[in-house]
């Protein structure tokens, strides 16, 4: 297989040597040793794999568990590990998360933050539609949707901006 380039977390990767069949989930987890990134379902229905996503129309929330490697070439990916600042602030969703205590078990929660990331990202207010993918077993939904809330208005971190920027101009 011939290799895959995109960006990861912000930082150029290139990928030989793969099963053009294994997942993006499996290859952070296993490979890279982001274990942010949670294995629910593996099969897309739960969200707890949720990864941004953005190419040139834009960014978009996807399950890790159902993307092939080679579907990412050219793109850029944003795990939850790679939502906060370059010094380590937080993404405005993660303070707004801690903030309304979003989370009880966490096992979805990296999947709920990026899902709202990408939601804070696109402008979107939306709340259910942005999270529509994201299962939750332990919460009632009402202190995630009011953190989700919370960020409306907020500024897009300058560091969110650059993974369009960096594909744009062929990553």
């Amino acid at each position: 297989m011939a290799g895959i380039a995109f960006l990861l977390n912000g930082t150029p990767v290139r990928v030989e040597g793969e099963a053009p069949t294994r997942t993006l989930l499996d290859w952070l987890r296993e490979g890279r040793g982001l274990c942010g990134t949670k294995e629910g379902c593996n099969e897309g229905d739960c969200g707890a794999c949720t990864v941004m996503v953005t190419d040139a129309d834009g960014s978009r929330a996807l399950n890790a568990c159902i993307l092939f490697l080679p579907q990412l070439h050219g793109k850029a990916v944003r795990t939850v590990e790679g939502l906060a600042g370059p010094g380590g602030e937080m993404h405005p969703v993660q303070a707004a998360m801690v903030a309304h205590h979003g989370s009880q078990c966490g096992f979805c929660t990296p999947g709920f933050v990026v899902s709202m990331a990408v939601g804070h990202l696109n402008g979107r207010r939306d709340h259910d539609d942005v999270l529509a993918g994201n299962l939750c077993r332990c919460t009632g939904y009402a202190p995630i949707i009011r953190a989700a809330e919370a960020v409306e208005g907020v500024p897009v971190p300058e560091w969110m901006a650059a993974d369009r920027a960096a594909v744009a101009s062929g990553v």
